[in-house]
């Protein structure tokens, strides 16, 4: 290891600038040294039995559930959000980190699987076998929930796991990493690795077996360009631009307070945020009233009586007042909030209506507390407009007659019915996007298979019926073995 001195960061409270915690940069040769150990560790993790992990898991999970005042406060200090925001965040995350841990073994255990007729004498199985070491780099929007949703099921799985938190939430990683370290001593099976982006690049070229990464599009595609010289493979989880759509027949009170939590809950700031609403002709000027009416009370700030916390990223207040400003210029009007309720640190809830559909709050991630919504004729009209955009993450539709033949239409990873983000509470949900919003899943049973590779064994268990795979294989042989195949394919 170098004998540099050590080269250190802040993370900053976003609502004041002060400093919360000071740590390291982890140079390129110290993420190497740390992916060595882990290499090491993967070795004894996956010589657990399920059963050994999971009670390992399980006793993680306790020591997460009896401090979760202690971490919900430092998300808090880290993120700006609310403190009750922080902590329904740990709480679904320890509902995924207990199902990983309980089916692992069900998942992933060796099963028997049929051979087939021309293959009778045969016996077959398929396991699932962890991949080694997987690196995961997390978000700093939900610094507990998301990358837990990885680092959970790749342990599950049997890997050890080198962790990378964003740079603005660096100390909840380290406590996540120091509680594990307290159930699992023998070993540094889960480690952590602070920095900037150049950290983040050094483990993608540090020849870990595969990368998880929660980010924007934009640093996804850099991801994926530093594990392209080692081929690792990678499990991108990116941006949104999440609609909710709202037929004539749906509950407009419940549409609007759900468009509301969707699109201002953590500032906005999240993934699968709504950012787009549509709405049906018949129900537009009553959805907007109702809408308008409730979020009449709702309040940015870094007081407890905020309901919305400050901007985390110092830099985004600017996209978001970009992105509001260009709409009104075209013609949108914005009927709560607008241009003025864009502050340096704390951005007022705005719900824009009557938008461009090329501007950029309707095609862009604008990842603020904004919500821009437009009238539709139909929803048919709704799911063109919804499908049209390059991404495809989650999604909700709120409607009596046909909630689940629209939600089967949007073209999205997910989409909740008559409800938003729920859908990431259910652990056996498989969650992620497609297009430009990622590839790969966590959480549920492809969560789990995420990180292992299929192994199949074929084994003899019977004398061979017909001697295929021989040089000594006879003309009888074929002539039997083309008129078994005409009888079973012709």
């Amino acid at each position: 290891m170098s004998t540099e001195a050590v080269v250190t960061f802040d993370s900053l409270d976003p609502a004041t600038g002060d400093r919360v915690g000071s740590h390291a940069v982890h140079t390129a040769e110290q993420v190497l040294d740390t992916v060595a150990r882990a290499r090491e560790a993967a070795v004894w993790w996956a010589g657990l039995s399920f059963a050994e992990r999971a009670e390992r898991l399980d006793r993680w999970r306790g020591i997460i559930a009896r401090r979760l005042p202690q971490l919900a406060e430092l998300s808090h200090a880290e993120t700006g959000k609310p403190t009750s925001d922080a902590q329904l965040e740990i709480v679904m995350a320890l509902d995924h980190l207990a199902w990983a841990a309980k089916n692992a073994r069900k998942v992933l255990g060796r099963k028997r699987v049929s051979t087939g007729l021309m293959a009778v004498d045969l016996g077959a199985s398929v396991e699932y076998l962890p991949l080694g070491v997987i690196g995961v780099i997390g978000p700093w929007n939900f610094p507990v929930f998301t990358p837990m949703g990885s680092i959970a099921y790749a342990l599950a799985a049997g890997n050890a796991v080198v962790f990378k938190p964003s740079e603005y939430t660096p100390g909840v990683g380290a406590w996540l990493v120091d509680a594990f370290a307290q159930v699992v001593p023998e070993h540094p099976v889960l480690q952590l690795v602070t920095g900037l982006g150049e950290t983040g690049a050094a483990l993608c070229r540090s020849g870990v077996d595969k990368i998880a990464f929660t980010g924007s599009t934009a640093t996804a595609k850099k991801v994926l360009s530093a594990c392209a010289d080692t081929l690792t493979p990678v499990l991108v989880e990116a941006g949104g631009k999440d609609v909710l759509l709202v037929d004539a027949d749906a509950d407009l009170e419940a549409a609007a307070a759900a468009a509301l939590w969707g699109g201002f809950s953590n500032a906005g700031q999240a993934c699968i945020g709504t950012e787009r609403v549509y709405v049906h002709e018949r129900v537009y000027d009553d959805f907007v009233a109702i809408l308008t009416a409730q979020a009449e009370n709702l309040r940015a700030g870094s007081d407890p009586e905020a309901a919305i916390g400050p901007m985390t990223m110092p830099t985004q207040p600017r996209v978001v007042a970009e992105h509001i400003a260009d709409a009104v210029r075209r013609g949108a009007r914005a009927v709560v909030g607008g241009p003025s309720g864009v502050g340096d640190r704390v951005v007022q809830p705005t719900i824009l209506v009557d938008v461009p559909e090329d501007a950029p709050a309707m095609v862009e991630e604008t990842f603020g507390p904004t919500l821009a919504v437009n009238r539709v004729r139909d929803m048919d009209a709704a799911i063109e407009l919804t499908n049209a955009s390059r991404y495809g993450l989650g999604s909700a539709v709120f409607a009596k007659r046909r909630g689940q033949e629209l939600a089967r239409r949007i073209r999205s990873g997910m989409t909740g019915v008559n409800l938003v983000y729920l859908f990431a509470a259910v652990p056996a949900l498989p969650f992620g996007g497609v297009g430009d919003s990622g590839f790969g899943r966590i959480h549920g049973p492809d969560g789990l298979k995420e990180f292992t590779y299929a192994k199949s064994v074929a084994y003899r268990r019977l004398p061979a019926v017909l001697e295929l795979t021989s040089f000594a294989r006879t003309a009888a042989v074929d002539k039997l073995m083309a008129t078994l195949t005409v009888l079973r394919h012709g």
